[in-house]
This record gives C-alpha cells, structure tokens and sequence, in this order.
C-alpha cells in the first residue's frame, strides 16, 4: 500500500503543476510546460522502475499510450479540427436570454454526439456572441458545467462513462433513467447562470459597452455545414469502438480483442485501429473541403489542442498507478448506498479519468451480490446503485479542468479568445460555490 502511494506522488506533483504555475509564474509555465510534464513522466518512469522493473515501466507507459491516451486525442484532434471549419455568423447578441438558450441546445446536444462533440461544436458561436461582452469569463464556466459535463447524461455516446457501461451489459436506452436527475440540474444551473449572467450583463451595459441589437434575430447563417457529415462520421467510430470488441470476430479464442502486440500484455486492438483511422480520415476530408477563410473567421490556431494533448500524456501516464490503487481498494470500500456510491465516484471522477472510476466502482457494485436489478457482465446492480455511479462519474467531472476530456479545451480556447479564465483554484471556487450544493440537492432529491 504504501509504495503503491508513493508511485502517486508525480501524479500528484503533476496536478500541483497544472494548478499552480499559471498562478506564480504563467509565462514560464506557458514556456516550459512541456518540460515540466516531461519531468513528471521520468520521476514516475523512475519510481515505477525501482518498484518493479525496467520492462514493467515500459509496460506501464505503453499500455498508458495505446490503452487510453492515443484514441483520447485522436478524437479530440478529430472533434477539434471538424468543429473548427464550422462557422455561425449571424445577429444574435449574447444577452441572457440568448446564452441560457444556447447553453440549454449545446446540453442535450452532448447526448447526442458527446460532450467534446457538443463542446467544440458550440464553443465558438458563444464565443462570438459574446465578444462584445467584457464579464463573461462566468459564461464559459457554465459552458463548461453544462454542456462539457452534465449534457452527456442521457446516451452512452454522451460520456466515455456510459458508453463502457453499455459494453458491459447496460441496456443502451437504460440511460435515459437519468433524465430527471439531468433536468433537474439543467433547471437548477440555467437559473442560477441566468441571474449571475444579467446582473453582469447589466454591468456591462452601465458601463458604455453595447452590441448591435438593430438587425437582432433577422439573420443567421452557418458555414462549412457539409462538415456535419464528417462529426456523423466520427460519432460512428466511437460507437464501434465500444461495440467491434464484443463482436467474436474481433476476439481470439480466450475472449480477448484482437489487435498488433506491443509489450508483454499490452496491445494497440483493431476496434482502436479502426476507431483512429475514421477520426483521422474525418480531420482529413474536413480540412481538403473547407475553405480556409471559415477557420480564419473562427480565429482557429493550433495553440488549444497542443496543450491539452501536452498535458494530458503526462495525466494519463502518471496517474496509472492511483488508479491501479483504486481497483484494489475500491471492492473493500464498504460503499453500499447509492449517496455513497455518487459521492465517491464522482468525487475521485473529479481529479482521475471518469471512465476507469465508473468501471472500478461498477465492478464493486458487481460484487455486492445482489439478487435484482441490472444484470451486466459484472453482476447484477440495483437500478438506484447504478443511477449513482453514473450521476456521480458524469456530473462530478466538472469540479475541476482535468475532471473531463473537454474541461480544459474550453479553457484553452477562452484563453486564445482573450477571455479571462479563472486559475484552477479559482475554477473550483465555482464549482465548490454552484455544483456542490446542486450535487447536495441530487442527494436529497434523488440518493438517499
């Protein structure tokens, strides 16, 4: 146990990076941090060695690679790239009434075509709307909660999550059971944005700024809608990615996928393979049909999508070891309510991967040895544990900007648009002052 803890430590050095260099000292973090990750990765490399081996780390590292992070940023590059030859020109003004609107559409839109779907599909339009606007760091916040976040509740192509409960037996329709804990956030928080977002909206006003209202609502024209076609497309390769691996003709005779041998147990699969290949197929054709000036309008750069893909390897590497911890651990936990079961998915969903934390506690729900509810690969799970475990992994991923995929997107994007985002603390503040005590009120309402 307590080595496993101490293979921690650049997991945790790394997130204390993350959070703290752009508050002391932005523009060597801006500079260096790659160096700083790279840091991070040899520490870990070197404590995993001492602990196991050379060839153990490697595995270690590769599995980190080809397991999680290569079809993670494949997807965002692919949702990055498709997103950003999409352009909304148009009369609209961001008023409250308009970005209460667009943040509810973009929210059950991440059902749809997941939340870094919906996230990279609506980041920008907002964006634009809002230009005029100087109080509006608070409006990516929200955009962050809603649609990064709570909007991919209903469908498992809405969150990674989900998608991996289907694979393992969870109905596909069975989702939808977390419609009324979803409505009811989505109420709870549009209320609360629309109240913060027009007495900042009226600041502004008293403050000489006015957008255009003369032609308000008359015109709205999209550019580079044929791209629709290439989002479609990589929607579908992430369906088949979670169902190919089930399919025998994608399993040698144990069960296990099919795909090219790295190291010892590692393997980069064909379902990941072929997953890859569309997305990157999709970026492709998006770009050769687009006209370049789209994504000029939309002030498209490279920058985002660099850090993101910078930070993350080193995420996913060295946090390998607290999620190893957390399946041994996590069956002997004693979780057998479903408070327990949102508050402790969704609390660890905050700072690791959410998918790896659903799996480990829907497994210990598995081994509880109920005798009714949803039979799934891993046992039977009363409908209310499950209910839990999804609400917390889903919803929780907005605590912090590491907690989902596109958390730290929409940063990096606000940032390039000269938006001034909170720091990491300062984004927790929001989350700690707005979703726990709407996560308090899921409790009440719906776990205890």
């Amino acid at each position: 146990m307590v080595n496993s803890i101490v293979l921690c430590l650049p997991f945790v050095g790394l997130l204390l990076c993350i959070a703290l260099f752009p508050i002391f000292n932005a523009e060597w973090w801006e500079k260096y941090k790659a160096i700083a990750v790279a840091f991070w990765i040899i520490v870990f490399a070197i404590l995993f060695t001492i602990s196991n081996s050379i060839v153990g780390t490697a595995e270690s590292v590769l599995e980190s690679f080809f397991g999680d992070y290569l079809t993670f940023i494949v997807l965002l590059f692919g949702l990055y790239c498709v997103a950003g030859n999409i352009s909304f020109d148009g009369d609209l003004a961001g008023s409250p009434g308009v970005n209460v609107i667009l943040l509810i559409i973009g929210t059950f839109l991440s059902s749809i075509i997941g939340t870094t779907g919906s996230s990279m599909l609506m980041v920008r339009p907002i964006i634009k709307m809002n230009s005029w606007r100087r109080h509006k760091g608070h409006i990516m916040i929200f955009f962050i909660f809603m649609i990064s976040n709570l909007g991919g509740a209903l469908t498992p192509m809405g969150d990674p999550p989900l998608l991996m409960g289907f694979m393992r037996g969870v109905p596909f329709f069975w989702s939808l059971n977390l419609f009324p804990v979803f409505i009811f956030n989505l109420a709870v928080l549009s209320v609360i944005f629309y109240f913060i977002d027009r007495k900042r909206y009226k600041r502004d006003l008293a403050r000489g700024r006015r957008p255009d209202l003369s032609k308000a609502g008359t015109e709205i024209k999209f550019s580079g809608l044929h791209n629709l076609i290439f989002l479609v497309m990589i929607v579908v390769a992430v369906i088949l990615s979670g169902v190919l691996p089930t399919l025998p003709a994608f399993q040698d005779a144990e069960g296990a996928v099919l795909g090219i041998h790295i190291l010892g147990e590692v393997t980069f699969t064909f379902p990941a393979m072929i997953e890859c290949v569309i997305i990157l197929v999709a970026a492709f054709l998006s770009f050769k049909t687009t006209n370049k000036e789209i994504r000029e309008r939309n002030h498209f750069t490279w920058g985002a999508i660099e850090e993101v893909a910078i930070l993350f390897i080193g995420i996913f590497i060295t946090m390998a070891p607290a999620l190893t911890l957390l399946k041994s651990v996590g069956p002997d936990l004693g979780l057998t309510k479903p408070m327990q079961m949102f508050w402790t998915t969704g609390a660890l969903s905050s700072f690791l991967d959410n998918t790896p934390t659903y799996l480990v506690f829907l497994t210990a729900a598995g081994t509880l040895g109920y005798t009714s509810g949803i039979a799934t690969t891993v046992g039977i799970i009363p409908a209310h544990m499950l209910l839990a475990i999804s609400c917390g992994a889903v919803f929780m991923g907005a605590n912090t900007y590491i907690g989902n995929a596109p958390n730290f997107m929409i940063k990096s994007i606000s940032d390039e648009n000269g938006i001034r985002m909170p720091s990491f603390f300062g984004y927790m503040k929001w989350s700690i002052g707005i979703l726990v005590p709407v996560f308090i009120l899921d409790t009440l309402v719906f776990f205890l």
